[in-house]
């Protein structure tokens, strides 16, 4: 596996920066927003992204890990989605110091999909092909550390539907990810934006894993209720929270906390009031506060059933 550069703490550092992929967020105030009061009872973050830094000054693993432990986020689960991160990830839990609190997942992005099926990288650079990194994705996902296969899914967002070798590329991806959770037993988090009849459709012709996962869920009360009547669990983020997003607390309302989980997708996705600038997972009680309030629930109550879930799908050890 190739190295890697290390932070002051001896974990691997960073190997991307938040605003790589958004230029424009680079006007945008980069401070750390205060800690929010702790939970009254602790939860895990299922998706974050700590291959990626941000902020003024950027928090090393140790320091993720603590920040979110001093507000009660007890937990969390670093994706890799591209094969630079899959690398950095399995190297990260591999390691005699991986933080006893971390787990991790690995996958192609299904934007990654589709360059890896041309070859060759938004600033041109050269891509192995789409039939190698998922190769190394099968090789790693089995590694020390690993509870979960993602994200991957479809994105008719940031590529285009119209693109044939795209569009096919991404839904190849999909289907191995999807054998690929089958095969090792492990849960499945989907990537989906703009996507979402035709995500249900590849996952009721394949047969979705039997822990499925639809992660930073961002359909509606319609699709949130065809989603758990299969089965599924659905992931909120800080989005929940956001002034616009009165569909998505209409789909929570519509299922209710039987299968639903929280995570930050951090770097990304910063909770109201500190929408846009850093996001990490002791941030997280913002979302459950919004999450316990759309349920009609106590918070300290909301906590411990998104826990409980949470420990199920990812077969989190009793702690």
């Amino acid at each position: 596996m190739p190295s890697a550069k290390t932070d002051a703490a001896g974990a691997p550092a960073p190997v991307h920066h938040r605003e790589q992929l958004d230029p424009r967020s680079s006007s945008r105030d980069r401070s750390w927003p205060p800690a929010p009061d702790p939970l009254p009872s602790p939860v895990i973050d299922n998706h974050c992204h700590l291959d990626f830094a941000d902020g003024e000054d950027h928090l090393t693993v140790p320091e993720h890990i603590a920040r979110a432990a001093a507000v009660g986020v007890d937990a969390m689960i670093t994706i890799g989605s591209d094969l630079e991160s899959v690398r950095w990830t399995a190297r990260l839990l591999d390691s005699p110091d991986a933080p006893a609190s971390l787990r991790g997942g690995v996958a192609i992005h299904p934007n990654e999909a589709a360059l890896h099926a041309r070859g060759h990288g938004h600033e041109g650079q050269e891509m192995i092909g789409l039939d190698e990194a998922l190769a190394e994705v099968d090789s790693l996902v089995r590694g020390p550390g690993m509870v979960v296969v993602g994200e991957s899914g479809l994105d008719w967002f940031r590529t285009s539907r119209k693109d044939e070798q795209a569009r096919q590329a991404q839904i190849d991806a999909f289907r191995f990810h999807i054998a690929l959770a089958k095969e090792t037993g492990l849960p499945l988090q989907i990537h989906d934006r703009d996507a979402h009849a035709d995500v249900l459709e590849i996952l009721d012709a394949d047969g979705a894993p039997e822990r499925t996962v639809l992660h930073c869920f961002s359909g509606d009360a319609e699709f949130a209720r065809a989603c758990v009547d299969r089965g599924f669990y659905l992931s909120f983020a800080g989005t929940v929270t956001f002034k616009n997003a009165q569909g998505l607390r209409e789909a929570l309302a519509e299922v209710g906390l039987d299968r639903v989980m929280v995570e930050t997708d951090a770097p990304f996705l910063t909770p109201v009031p500190y929408r846009g600038r850093p996001n990490s997972s002791y941030l997280i009680p913002l979302t459950m506060a919004t999450i316990a309030e759309v349920t009609g629930t106590d918070l300290e109550q909301a906590c411990r059933r998104i826990r409980e879930t949470t420990r199920g799908v990812y077969d989190w050890p009793a702690a």
